[in-house]
């Protein structure tokens, strides 16, 4: 099996962990996000600590990478409790899709964090996302309809400019242990004092459902790490847009969910917006290594 077969075969697993975790997440019931946060991070930050101990990883912090581990602290952080929010109070392809606006906001900050150039089909393509995430959204003067979409919105930024900390950090040879840990850590201890301070009894089943949550995104989070270190993000990243199918397939089968009309519209204007800027930087990569 090629190193291309394995990364996608990766990125197809963690999108389907993700759509699990989201499943998990809304059948928890009526809890507040960040309680639901605290729990699915607690999970992850186990089994973190557990790689790091087996591998006897240094955590010694290296000079340079201490920022991006923040941004990627407080981004993801922002991310997973605005996401979370969002598949309480949303359909649940809706939410992913709205998460899943990530790669065109990772473009923008990739521009503000790392000086990168924003070339005119990844301009298109982030314009072209906004477009389709108002067709999710379908944008109205009732506040308490629209306030959801406008929070996963967010959710999907707060994921762009993470995963434009950890694409850096990756390339710093930072590992993808370390990276999980170091989010995992910071979310629990951010997330604790307030899930403490509005904490709602759960039941064992909601128990049990949280930890599943956990599981699955702990196995997500590694399968993308491990992912994009067999093969570059242009030549597999298109991948994780099969979230939505999964998404779709448990939201109609197990929560008896169907997007509306408007919202397939979307998926399609900005899965479209993700195959187009995949196929532009594909393209943009051959020419360069071909000029070397």
């Amino acid at each position: 099996m090629s190193k291309k077969t394995k990364g996608i075969i990766l990125i197809i697993c963690s999108a389907f962990f993700f759509a699990l975790m989201n499943m998990f997440v809304r059948l928890s019931g009526d809890l507040p996000s960040i309680q639901k946060s605290f729990f699915r991070n607690f999970v992850a930050l186990f089994f973190a600590l557990a790689v790091l101990l087996k591998n006897r990883t240094d955590l010694s912090p290296v000079k340079g990478n201490v920022k991006f581990l923040l941004i990627r602290s407080v981004f993801g952080t922002i991310g997973i409790l605005a996401n979370f929010y969002a598949i309480d109070h949303m359909i649940l392809t809706d939410a992913s899709m709205l998460n899943k606006l990530s790669p065109f906001f990772a473009v923008i900050f990739s521009a503000i964090f790392l000086m990168e150039r924003v070339r005119p089909w990844q301009l298109i393509a982030v314009i072209g996302a906004f477009i389709g995430s108002l067709f999710i959204i379908k944008p109205s003067l009732e506040i308490e309809q629209v306030f959801p979409y406008i929070i996963g919105f967010i959710g999907g930024m707060g994921a762009g400019a993470a995963y434009t900390a950890v694409r850096h950090l990756g390339s710093r040879g930072v590992p993808g242990g370390v990276i999980v840990f170091v989010f995992s850590a910071f979310s629990c201890l951010f997330c604790l004092p307030f899930a403490l301070a509005s904490y709602v009894p759960m039941s064992l089943a909601q128990i049990i459902l949280l930890l599943f949550a956990g599981l699955s995104a702990t196995g997500g989070q590694f399968c993308i790490t491990y992912a994009y270190t067999y093969a570059p993000a242009r030549e597999i990243s298109v991948y994780d847009y099969t979230q939505i199918i999964f998404s779709a397939v448990l939201g109609y089968f197990v929560l008896s969910q169907t997007p509306d009309l408007y919202s397939f519209l979307g998926y399609v204007i900005i899965c479209s917006m993700g195959i187009l800027n995949f196929l532009f930087n594909k393209k943009h990569s051959n020419q360069a290594v071909t000029q070397k």
